[in-house]
């Protein structure tokens, strides 16, 4: 049985508005490094877990983001 203290992190919910969104995952720890990236077209969507690997998630295109905080939508 997993452990979930190591994977009970945060999900977000990202959904492209436009063909090419890249979402790039960020490593925790001394030196902030890109460790993971995914390309999604227009009405695709990628559910992704802060982890003990990944301690933030960059965005670049349209997309609506939905967390436990609420609803976000990245800027045109």
């Amino acid at each position: 049985m997993a452990d979930n203290n190591q994977i009970g992190g945060d999900y977000v919910v990202i959904k492209a508005l436009e063909n090419g969104v890249t979402i790039i995952g960020l490593t925790r720890g001394g030196a902030t490094k890109f460790h993971h990236s995914e390309k999604l077209d227009k009405g695709e969507i990628m559910i992704a877990q802060f982890t003990e690997h990944t301690s933030a998630i960059k965005i670049r295109g349209r997309a609506d983001l939905m967390t436990k905080h609420g609803r976000i939508r990245t800027d045109e």
